[in-house]
């Protein structure tokens, strides 16, 4: 029975049965507290069921032992106070007890040590605090999955006393426990160890490498330091890696196992070259090294990983060129390389690599477990990827992270044109490209991001114009071309960009209008919007120029031939040209001679000149 909507009540058939085997209620909206007359009035019940509801009150016990009762889940309740000190006492024959996302609170009562045939335990997303039952590791042999997450509890994990040989999983997130990792892990034969979120200290222990069964490691934001140990190169069956957030210096070069599908190393102290590490991974999807101190170049054996969806290796120390193998990875949805030193083109292949496609992020499969499917189901932790969008760095989750795609090489020395094939990414959501030495023009073809959240192309050298067609991008929430090389007019208080302010634009001296102060026209006034049309308008800035050269030549040659014409055509005009040249020369030469002689040499000269003239006239007039 499920699907209970508003306020509900148990059936009151139930109250009249004796002979229930199996009760499920769960996913319903009950709002009362615990049916322990379910227990009283059915000795032979086996599994009751009631996660996922609205019951209130403490955890009562039956009046008697319940011997038959083996699963008990009442987790996602309401549930408040402490875990009964006698819980075992009365339900000694539990295989599966769930007790998580209540409120209990408290410490972990130590008979659950003399649960002998627990298999299943998950008290995890409460307010327990106190330590770890010593009783608890030494009485349940048969315990397999352990989850303690997301509590308050404390102190060393486990003591020396520990009989927990057959555990599978251990998730012990989300606590405060302090301390090395404890060896006596080692005896066990775990598929999964969740230890994130507390304060562990020390070295990576290299036994972890003997846990050949090992399919997740997840270890993120304790105080871990040192090298991973070369043991790993062992865990062939190793599926998902986390360390992120600690101190890890060093990944060994034979550590390439071929399921791995998740590493996250980021926030730690990786150095040097990636060399051969994960070059062997061939079923990798998500590379997260960001935030490392990770130099020379990105290997080239980065293309043969061709299911890599998320390369993630921001802010590291990374040089060189972009390896034109990215272009490989046709499964690409998200890649962050900012914050390096990259320099030269963006390859203009590596945008029919990227992927619009939804991805469904793959979770890790595992062996099967004698205690359920559940058991399985929840030793997959979900994976976060951290990816910096919209100005602000996000934690994107499975179900978020498989529909979102995005390009981030801000902040590197990359060079050259922005690759119009950009433009064929219709589904991206995120495109960072500022901080670079990028020229050329903005490319029409990005009209067609239609799904773009947020553009950013500032600090490169843009020259030309804002494409008017940008204005078509309606799901534009972050927007910037500031500083750079940009002319004419801006797209103003056109749909979505009436929402950007001034900084979105500034640092363009030869950009106008609106949301900037400068005018484009000094008598427009200041709130008229500008407008633009689908089918009259530029395309690019050489047009203007282009039309403007060509009137310019034929306009002179049509005048030149006129007065060409002109003065063929009547002979006064023609005198008329030539008494006009005739007296600009004349005028041209004594302009010439006032400058190159000073007053003196004009008057002896003018003098000789007049002498000259007399005699000649004597001697004409003796002739």
């Amino acid at each position: 029975m499920s699907g209970c909507k508003g306020s509900c009540t148990f059936p009151k058939i139930l109250y009249h049965q004796h002979d229930l085997q199996a009760v499920d209620l769960s996913h319903n909206n009950f709002t009362e507290v615990f049916p322990y007359w379910l227990l009283e009035n059915n000795t032979q019940l086996q599994h009751l069921v009631l996660l996922n509801n609205s019951l209130t009150g403490p955890l009562p016990l039956p009046t008697h032992s319940h011997m038959n009762l083996m699963t008990l889940d009442i987790s996602m309740n309401n549930f408040g106070g402490n875990i009964p000190a006698e819980v075992a006492a009365y339900l000694p024959g539990l295989t599966v007890l769930n007790i998580s996302e209540n409120a209990l609170e408290g410490n972990i009562p130590s008979s659950i040590g003399d649960m002998k045939s627990l298999g299943y335990l998950d008290l995890s997303h409460n307010h327990l605090s106190g330590e770890i039952p010593e009783h608890l590791a030494e009485g349940c042999f048969s315990l397999q999955v352990l989850a303690l997450s997301n509590n308050s509890l404390q102190g060393q994990i486990f003591s020396s006393n520990f009989n927990l040989t057959y555990l599978s999983s251990l998730q012990l997130d989300g606590n405060h426990f302090h301390g090395k990792i404890p060896d006596s892990l080692s005896n066990t034969s775990l598929y999964g160890l969740y230890l994130s979120d507390n304060q562990l200290s020390g070295k990576i222990p290299g036994w972890l490498g003997n846990l050949t069964e090992l399919i997740e490691l997840i270890m993120l934001n304790n105080h871990l330091e040192g090298p991973i140990p070369p043991e790993f190169c062992q865990l062939e069956n190793l599926q998902v890696l986390n360390l992120a957030g600690n101190s890890i210096s060093d990944i060994p070069s034979c550590f390439s196992p071929s399921s791995l599908k998740q590493v996250h190393l980021s926030r730690n102290m990786l150095q040097g070259q990636l060399q051969d590490s994960f070059h062997n991974s061939s079923s990798l999807v998500t590379l997260d090294l960001g935030y490392n101190r990770i130099n020379g170049s990105i290997p080239n054996w980065i293309g043969r990983l061709f299911n890599l969806t998320y390369l993630i290796l921001n802010n590291n120390n990374l040089q060189g060129t972009m390896p034109i193998q990215l272009c490989q990875l046709d499964q690409l949805r998200l890649i962050d390389l900012s914050h390096n030193n990259l320099f030269g083109n963006i390859p203009h292949c590596l945008m029919t690599a990227l992927h619009d496609r939804d991805f469904v992020v793959p979770a890790p499969s595992y062996h099967e477990s004698d205690i359920s499917d559940i058991a399985n189901v929840l030793m997959t932790k979900e994976e976060i990827v951290e990816f910096r969008t919209k100005t602000v760095s996000y934690f994107y989750h499975r179900k978020i992270l498989s529909k979102m795609s995005g390009i981030d090489l801000s902040c590197n020395k990359l060079t050259g044109v922005i690759p119009p094939q950009i433009g064929n990414l219709t589904m991206i959501h995120t495109l960072n490209l500022s901080h670079n030495n990028l020229i050329g023009s903005i490319p029409l073809t990005f009209s067609n991001l239609k799904q773009i959240e947020s553009l950013d192309l500032s600090y490169n050298n843009l020259s030309r114009k804002i494409p008017h067609q940008l204005a078509e991008l309606y799901t534009l929430e972050v927007f910037s071309v500031a500083y750079n090389n940009l002319s004419g007019r801006t797209l103003g208080l056109v749909a979505q960009f009436s929402t950007f302010n001034a900084s979105s634009c500034e640092g363009n001296p030869l950009l106008c209008g609106l949301p900037l102060p400068k005018s484009c026209d000094p008598i427009e006034s200041p709130t008229l919007l500008p407008t633009y049309s689908s089918d009259i308008g530029e395309e690019n800035n050489f047009m203007d120029m282009d039309i403007f050269y060509v009137s310019f030549t034929v306009t002179y040659a049509i005048v030149l031939l006129a007065i060409v014409f002109v003065l063929f055509i009547n002979p006064y005009w023609r005198r008329t040209w030539f008494y006009v040249v005739e007296t600009l020369m004349t005028s041209i030469i004594i302009i010439i001679i006032l400058l190159h002689f000073d007053c003196n040499q004009i008057i002896l000269y003018v003098a000789d000149f007049h002498k000259y003239n007399s005699i000649m006239k004597i001697i004409n007039s003796n002739l």
